[in-house]
């Protein structure tokens, strides 16, 4: 017992943190494309951060609730309501059975998270419960959510200890302009000085080709590149901008291929991945160049304030 789907929204998943080890093996990691959003939803229920959760993308599902349990919703302003009645995002929630829970579409963002206390049962494949919808792999029957689908929870709460207490500020997502900071490389070689200072300085506007696999940028003025623009295949992490042979970026982000032959200029940190996350076509995207060592101590700081909420509420 869990919940059933009686409106499964636009696209909405079974994510965890990813199938992660596997990318060596040609097998795409998948996990939430915000994952800060993703992690604080796990941690206002009390669970492990990684726990598989519900992404949803510009509109919400709409569930029934055939047990009770403690709910948390963050991420895109999906206009959430339980029973009809608003219901508060980035707060710990106590839905009974019988309840039904309402999402429109986004006003503010793109990619929300619904979280459920002790997780969803779900089957793990290579040690994953993220669904990889163009494979059929994982999640839900390797797909998104349809009506009627039914999924239970594995260890379901009816409170949370300093449940009051479980509540933070909602964000408010950029509406025409995200900066992303990116650390240049690997291949920013295969760029001229003056290409790479005009790849941090004009903007891009995103287009309609935006998914979890990756997100085209549109530039008035292409990359050029110092030969054709191919390379050897290597492998893409998440956040990998691609400038392909027409000098168009791409932002490769969840549901990448594991290699590819274009070169890659710069790679968006891991903390403002989630900005892109949330972004909508016809958004502007401005880069803003730094070194490794800040992107790893930003990393390292959001990890440090996620177990600090943990703790916090556990104590």
């Amino acid at each position: 017992m869990g919940i059933t789907v009686k409106n499964p929204g636009l696209f909405t998943t079974v994510q965890d943190e990813g199938r992660l080890g596997y990318q060596q093996f040609g097998v795409t990691p998948s996990g939430p494309m915000d994952a800060h959003a993703f992690h604080l939803a796990n941690v206002l229920v009390g669970n492990p951060k990684a726990e598989g959760a519900l992404e949803m993308t510009f509109q919400g599902p709409s569930l029934t609730f055939t047990e009770d349990n403690v709910i948390a919703v963050t991420g895109a302003d999906m206009q959430p309501k339980l029973n009809g009645e608003p219901l508060l995002m980035y707060s710990a929630v106590s839905v009974r059975a019988g309840d039904e829970l309402q999402f429109g579409f986004a006003v503010n963002g793109a990619r929300g998270y619904l979280a459920f206390a002790g997780g969803l049962e779900i089957p793990l494949v290579m040690d994953s419960k993220s669904t990889l919808a163009s494979k059929n792999m994982g999640g839900y029957q390797g797909r998104k959510l349809e009506a009627g689908d039914t999924i239970a929870f594995t260890a379901p709460k009816t409170k949370l200890s300093k449940q009051e207490d479980r509540v933070l500020s909602k964000p408010l997502y950029p509406t025409d302009e995200v900066v992303l900071r990116a650390v240049p490389g690997p291949q920013d070689f295969e760029f001229t000085r003056e290409e790479l200072r005009k790849f941090f300085w004009f903007s891009g506007k995103i287009t309609n080709e935006f998914d979890r696999m990756g997100c085209r940028l549109e530039r008035e003025v292409p990359v050029k590149h110092i030969g054709d623009g191919n390379i050897i295949s290597d492998g893409i992490a998440m956040g990998s901008v691609q400038i392909p042979t027409n000098g168009q970026p791409i932002i490769m982000l969840a549901d990448r291929q594991t290699v590819g032959g274009y070169t890659k200029i710069a790679t968006v940190i891991s903390v403002d991945l989630g900005k892109l996350a949330q972004a909508r076509p016809g958004m502007r995207v401005r880069f803003v160049r730094v070194g490794i060592e800040l992107a790893q101590d930003l990393y390292c700081k959001e990890l440090s304030e996620i177990e600090a909420l943990q703790k916090r509420w556990e104590e």
